[in-house]
């Protein structure tokens, strides 16, 4: 099994212990994850090939964490497009942080942690049903 994590690329790196608590969570379940915005680097003039290959790794993942402290339109069309191609989304956010109705919207389940040891709790307990 594979998760495909949609996180805010200008702000990934204020989000790493949620990272590693989604990481360590799926990988004690033997689930492997994908990062897109950890393997990928696009000039701002090769929009086109950054979509399809986010669609195609979204096409080959089981379903779609939406980390959503930070928002991010790419965030929201990962998301929609992983819905659109029938996959469970789980929407993931801060408990201090904006709600974003789209994601959330059209996501199968709601994760809102006050801290990465709860997120790691909160995740476990969805994802050990998938």
């Amino acid at each position: 099994m594979k998760a495909y994590i949609s996180v805010s690329f200008s702000k990934r790196k204020r989000l790493d212990k949620e990272i590693l608590a989604i990481r360590e969570c799926l990988s004690s379940l033997g689930i492997n994850s994908l990062i897109f915005v950890d393997n990928y680097r696009f000039a701002a003039n090769e929009e086109k090939e950054m979509m399809k290959q986010a669609m195609e790794d979204i096409d080959k993942c089981d379903f779609l964490i939406a980390e959503v402290s930070d928002k991010g339109i790419g965030i929201g069309i990962e998301a929609g497009y992983a819905k659109a191609k029938g996959k469970p989304v789980i929407y993931l956010r801060h408990v201090d942080a904006e709600h974003s109705t789209t994601v959330s919207g059209i996501s199968d389940f709601s994760i809102i942690y006050s801290d990465s040891g709860d997120l790691k709790t909160r995740l476990l307990e969805v994802v050990k049903n998938f």
